[in-house]
């Protein structure tokens, strides 16, 4: 099976988590946030081949775990190229 990048997984639980706490402590009422939460569960689910998003995190986070060396490095190149002077 595919499997997304570790930086991508990382991004999306990540995001997940960040949207989750939104809806349980801010406006829980506020649609968009409740949109982009279903959203980003759905594409965690896809990413990772999993039906539920207890299962799709447990599998991203194991994913990210077994290669920390990739999501590092994408990040750190990420870093560089932000801060790289434009052309």
């Amino acid at each position: 099976m595919l499997m997304a990048h570790p930086t991508v997984l990382r991004n999306l639980v990540e995001r997940y988590e960040t949207l989750r706490a939104a809806v349980e402590t801010d406006d829980p009422t506020d649609p968009e946030t409740k949109t982009q939460l279903r959203d980003t569960a759905y594409t965690l689910c896809v990413s990772t081949g999993t039906r539920e998003i207890g299962s799709a995190l447990a599998t991203a986070r194991e994913h990210i775990a077994a290669r920390p060396h990739l999501a590092h490095a994408a990040a750190a190149d990420a870093d560089r190229l932000a801060q790289a002077p434009a052309a």
